[in-house]
């Protein structure tokens, strides 16, 4: 009996199947054998496959399925992947998940990684050990010479990640332990092999992306969403495989089950309206995101059809993994019914948000914070500095902010629990960032948020894009500043301000950036002045590859606000793991974060310690710094909730995107915020307490890198409790400001033909 209903899937393109499919059948096959596959043991006896269950499970139908146009030679070669991949999954499995061997899988993954060297010639490889081995050392000598450099580094990477991060799923059964709905998301990428697929489409259409786009926003989230969406549908046909009888723990539906606290059907319709929620954040990207990349970035003929090959190349993975899953015997699929269009229902709710409406105070539930606040006694001097430079930049006379509103916020208070043992100018630095990032958040939305100005907001970008150049920037002289020109109140005085910028089309590429950076730019009003200033001071204080990252985070957020007003513009509640994901940007969470890694983890000599990019890349380190930032932006959201939904009549925050994708009310949705941000903070803990010390034996860290590492794990500590206790204390998100803010009162107004008034002060 399966475990549950198959929930309706959405299938938007149609499947077709390769002519060759029989050709790569008999060649597989025979591969398969030469390679050892059909006779490998398992431990306590048997065999991980024989023939008869490799022809069940047909690896060749889903390749030509998945890859439909390739002609016969490529397609035996991808099936012949695909054979391997699924063997090295089941090998892994009967070998050392069973057993919870740990060393053993540790050097069984070092030895196979031996076999994806630069050379690719069988004459340079060591012996082969094992049919993984073998099937690896052949497969890629067979694949990369045909390949530019970049596919192979992306490629490389993306086995690498499949291969070792099996080690996560190891610890994890050992343990145990079922992940939150976010680490698995972003855990699943690595282990699941979709981005891996991702390269072998590029083989198959004979079509590299090109290597300079390949990180951009839009084709990240274009392989990210097609690797969810891969992963989705595939935990959603093998959970009875792998959770009731092999006993594995990644699923989706038993991770989502567990986090909901609902049944194994109720858990499973939720993982396909996310799938279907995946599949049309992967359309709005290709069909909007991705052409105007490709006109911003001037890209070619060539590189623009490469990019539509990829695009066509993945939709038809889409649709032929889905058909062959419902065919293969790997799978429960007797319950698969006549695809119906559950994308018309996802896509309601995702347009249904009604601006302003009048949500009212929402309580913070309880939240699991057990980290001290400690605070450093440089705020009071702080507290002033911040704000004369406030002053300075005219931030507190253009009409965005009051300096009485300003005083309220105070960003120092937040900066010195950040830094609680930061020196007075790595206080005063972040209280500056801080008080900087609010202010261009509400700039944004008073701006181009309350008219919907997406070209407007592009433009502004760029022109602030012109002041983080590239170089460290010499200390100057204050910034003269302009006389104060207040922003005008109103949609439509908004827009013919002079504060407002030139339109444009979309936000400047590297190119563009470079180009003004070289050429320069006078600052010409508080936003634009103030992000100069910030630079200067940050820019020459900092190693270059630390510099590098952190202007990185820097544009990353001012971008990111372009696309909120995108999303404004066309009232579209974002996708949830999009909205994830681009939060950590819009929050300037990354940015933080940065500042709170410059100010920790130095050497004795207070230099800032260079860490190797395999440490500083890891799981344990991306895992803990994207856990931290998540637990900040979400708090921000459940404290923020009245003043951008009901007074600003914004749609990014997580109470309202948990509300639209689950269909609950307001305060149901914030207790799962909560519950999230819990599950985020005890996954920070134990990365602290059992990750880290493993990632010290694992490179035989030296004390000097230990202590580092650890200094860095106490500033992400200190930056969740600074952010929490801030919020908890500032003005900015209470009451009487919103309503001294947005209505100009504080209480109801009493008095003749105040009756009116009345009613809406209650109404909030």
């Amino acid at each position: 009996m399966e475990a549950f209903v198959l929930p309706d899937f959405y299938l938007p393109y149609p499947a077709r199947l390769n002519p060759h499919l029989e050709q790569a059948r008999s060649h597989s096959l025979a591969w398969a054998r030469e390679m050892g596959m059909l006779n490998a043991p398992k431990r306590g006896g048997g065999l991980v496959w024989d023939e008869a269950a490799l022809v069940a499970m047909d690896y060749a139908l889903l390749c030509a399925y998945a890859h439909p146009d390739c002609d016969a030679g490529t397609l035996s070669l991808i099936t012949d992947w695909y054979v391997w991949v699924f063997f090295f999954d089941d090998h892994f499995l009967e070998t050392f998940k069973h057993a919870r061997d740990h060393s053993g899988a540790r050097a069984y993954l070092d030895s196979l990684e031996l076999f994806m060297s630069g050379r690719w010639l069988a004459k340079d490889n060591p012996p082969c050990g094992n049919p993984c081995e073998a099937g690896l050392a052949d497969l890629w000598a067979r694949t990369v010479p045909d390949m530019s450099p970049g596919w192979r580094r992306r490629f490389r990477v993306a086995t690498h990640n499949l291969m070792v991060e099996s080690m996560w799923e190891l610890e994890n059964i050992d343990a145990g332990r079922v992940a939150n709905p976010i680490e698995y998301l972003q855990m699943r990428r690595r282990v699941g092999g979709a981005p891996w697929s991702a390269c072998l489409v590029e083989y198959a259409v004979g079509a590299e992306v090109p290597d300079r786009l390949a990180a951009t926003r839009p084709l990240t989230v274009l392989l990210d969403s097609f690797a969810d969406s891969v992963h989705l549908r595939n935990d959603l046909f093998s959970y009875q495989r792998e959770v009731t009888q092999e006993g594995e723990n990644a699923n989706a539906v038993l991770v989502l089950r567990k986090f909901l606290g609902v049944g194994v059907q109720r858990a499973a319709d939720v993982v396909g309206d996310l799938l279907t929620s995946r599949m049309q954040q992967f359309e709005h990207t290709a069909v909007a995101e991705v052409p105007a990349l490709l006109l911003d970035q001037g890209a070619s003929a060539a590189e623009a059809v490469a990019v539509g090959g990829y695009v066509k190349g993945l939709q038809d993975w889409q649709s032929g993994g889905h058909e062959w899953h419902a065919r293969s015997s790997r799978y429960m699929n007797s319950s698969v019914t006549t695809p119906t269009d559950p994308g018309l229902r996802s896509r309601a709710r995702q347009h249904a948000s009604v601006p302003r409406r009048p949500v009212g105070h929402l309580p913070v539930p309880s939240l699991y914070a057990p980290l001290p606040v400690r605070v450093s006694p440089h705020r009071s001097q702080v507290r002033q500095q911040a704000a004369r430079w406030a002053r300075e930049m005219g931030m507190l006379h253009e009409g965005v902010w009051t300096e009485r509103q300003f005083l309220g916020f105070d960003f120092a208070s937040c900066a010195a629990a950040i830094h609680a043992e930061g020196t007075p100018e790595q206080v005063t630095l972040s209280a500056d960032w801080l008080g900087w990032g609010t202010y261009a958040d509400d700039y944004y939305q008073a701006l181009y948020g309350a008219s919907r100005d997406v070209a407007g907001a592009s433009a502004c970008t760029r022109r602030l894009a012109r002041f983080l150049s590239a170089e460290p920037v010499e200390p100057a002289e204050p910034v003269e500043r302009a006389s104060p020109q207040p922003l005008p109140t109103g949609t439509a005085a908004a827009a013919a301000s002079p504060q407002a910028v030139s339109t444009g089309t979309a936000a400047a590429g590297d190119a563009a950036r470079a180009e003004a950076a070289q050429t320069g730019a006078a600052p010409r009003n508080a936003l634009e002045r103030g992000l100069a200033s910030l630079w200067r001071r940050t820019s020459g204080s900092v190693p270059p590859a630390a510099r590098d990252r952190f202007r990185q985070a820097v544009l990353d957020m001012i971008e990111s606000w372009v696309w909120e007003i995108g999303n404004l513009a066309i009232n579209r509640v974002p996708d949830p793991v999009d909205y994830v994901e681009m939060r950590r940007k819009t929050f300037g969470s990354e940015l933080t974060v940065a500042l709170a890694r410059l100010g920790a983890g130095g050497a004795a000599d207070g230099t800032p310690l260079t860490l190797p990019p395999e440490i500083r890349q890891s799981r344990v380190m991306r895992e803990m710094e994207t856990a931290a930032a998540d637990y900040a932006a979400f708090t921000n959201d459940l404290f923020s909730y009245q003043k951008e939904v009901q007074y600003e009549g914004d749609l990014h925050n997580l109470v309202v995107v948990v509300e639209h994708f689950l269909g609950v009310d307001r305060w149901t949705a914030a207790g799962l915020v909560a519950r999230l941000m819990a599950e985020r903070m005890r996954q920070f803990e134990r990365i602290v307490a059992v990750g880290l010390p493993a990632l010290f034996e694992q490179y035989e860290l030296d004390a000097a890198t230990r202590a580092a590492l650890r200094g860095q794990a106490k500033a992400l500590r200190d930056y969740m409790a600074g952010l929490l206790a801030w919020h908890r204390t500032t003005v900015r998100y209470g009451d009487s400001e919103l309503r001294a803010r947005h209505l100009g009162f504080t209480a109801a107004p009493t008095g003749l033909g105040t009756r009116a008034a009345r009613l809406a002060a209650r109404a909030f």
